[in-house]
């Protein structure tokens, strides 16, 4: 037989779950072959045997936890079956068979330490018949004559001081709370979580719990990013076959920001401070099984085209299932945009282990007081919230980082000269 193991999967996945089998037992499967999905923390991998054979057993089934390096399937060799056990036929004889000749029993002795606890207890007839009835050890009978001997007298007061003993045990235990039936209600479904959902729970509440979070909030006057979009966006496409959206706007801009505010761009190990000096900025994209956070890389070496591109394609590779863990894994910064879903003013939480968390919300249009000749004007406006850890961000600091992007996006020559 050949066993089929969870694979190595990355050093910080030590388990996952069995999502579904995609053969089915007795189905034969060639080497390379897809087996199982299996869903871990951050995303599904699927297990692909490394040998030809036909499937005899599943160990697991699908919702079950297992570990890497246990087995999970069994494999018998391809075109190889259990051939039946022959058995040997009785052969008649002819011989005559001799019958022995019984041996009188020899009498069993049995020597009795006197000096021995567990030697067979000396009772009369009528307490040996009483303490079967009773179902009473003859040993355990203290009673007994001044011969040794265990009479009906001894066994039944042995039985009423058993009796007497489990009373009083009884009522020295407090009364047993009856719980109530758990009762089925057809208004209410039970759905058990995904490990996604599961883990992003977990991580929410421990960066809640670890961090010394903090939110400050701005707007932003979309005016000149909109109108550079509305003017450019024909040819972008048609030079790069990529819509020009807003996400390589505020990509270019969190850079900007971070590159004068290098604390947001850092993280804590220990008692030290890691500076980072690369800027991989996560994008938050939802999927049906929760929230995800690919990766771009090295972003501030990417064209607006580049960043457009890299962005699309892995929320195409997220709304698939198609994410590797190297795409997830991590990260200096994130951006999250629940302007998409109609968000007007939220609080992101942060993505551990980093420290800082832009979240975009929805355009609307709002009178604002132009500077200029201080008149009222109706302008397409953004809040924007960054979240920090307040460890080693001052509120100082996190403000005129926020400050800073809110001016890059409001002039996009600055922008494209400092992104």
């Amino acid at each position: 037989m050949i066993e089929i193991k969870v694979p190595e999967l990355a050093e910080s996945i030590t388990e996952g779950t069995i999502a579904e089998w995609t053969k089915k037992e007795g189905e034969s499967i060639e080497k390379g072959e897809t087996i199982a999905e299996l869903e871990t923390d951050k995303v599904n991998v699927e297990i692909k045997s490394e040998h030809s054979g036909v499937i005899q057993e599943f160990l697991f089934q699908p919702g079950d936890n297992v570990e890497v390096g246990q087995v999970i399937a069994m494999l018998g060799e391809a075109g190889a079956a259990s051939a039946p056990v022959a058995k040997e036929p009785v052969q008649e004889t002819t011989a005559p068979v001799q019958e022995k000749v019984a041996e009188p029993a020899k009498a069993e002795v049995t020597v009795v330490d006197k000096n021995s606890t567990s030697r067979k207890a000396v009772a009369s007839p009528a307490a040996r018949k009483k303490a079967r009835e009773l179902g009473i050890d003859l040993n355990e009978v203290s009673y007994r004559d001044p011969m040794g001997r265990v009479r009906v007298e001894g066994v039944e007061a042995h039985k009423q001081s058993l009796e007497a003993k489990k009373a009083q045990s009884v009522e020295s235990k407090p009364a047993a709370v009856a719980k109530a039936p758990v009762q089925q209600d057809d208004r209410v479904e039970r759905i058990k979580m995904s490990r996604r959902r599961q883990t992003i729970a977990k991580r929410l509440v421990e960066a809640q719990h670890n961090a010394a979070m903090l939110t400050t909030f701005n707007e932003v006057d979309m005016t000149a990013v909109m109108d550079v979009r509305n003017r450019r966006k024909d040819a972008f496409f048609k030079k790069n076959g990529v819509k020009l959206g807003f996400m390589s706007f505020f990509t270019k801009a969190v850079i900007g920001a971070l590159k004068s505010f290098p604390f947001v761009n850092a993280e804590i190990q220990g008692d030290e401070i890691l500076l980072k000096k690369y800027y991989d900025i996560g994008v938050a994209v939802s999927t049906d099984d929760g929230l995800v956070v690919p990766v771009v890389r090295n972003a501030d070496g990417l064209s607006f085209a580049g960043i457009e591109k890299e962005i699309g394609a892995l929320s195409e590779k997220a709304r698939t299932n198609k994410l590797s863990l190297n795409d997830l894994q991590g990260g200096t910064f994130t951006i999250t945009n629940g302007g998409i879903f109609g968000s007007l003013y939220s609080t992101p939480i942060l993505n551990s282990p980093q420290v800082g968390i832009l979240g975009m919300h929805t355009i609307q249009r709002r009178p604002v007081v132009v500077d200029k000749n201080d008149t009222v004007e109706v302008r397409p406006m953004m809040y924007l919230a960054l979240s920090y850890d307040h460890r080693i961000i001052d509120g100082k600091d996190a403000v005129q980082f926020l400050v800073k992007v809110k001016q890059l996006l409001e002039d996009p020559e600055d922008l494209l000269l400092e992104g």
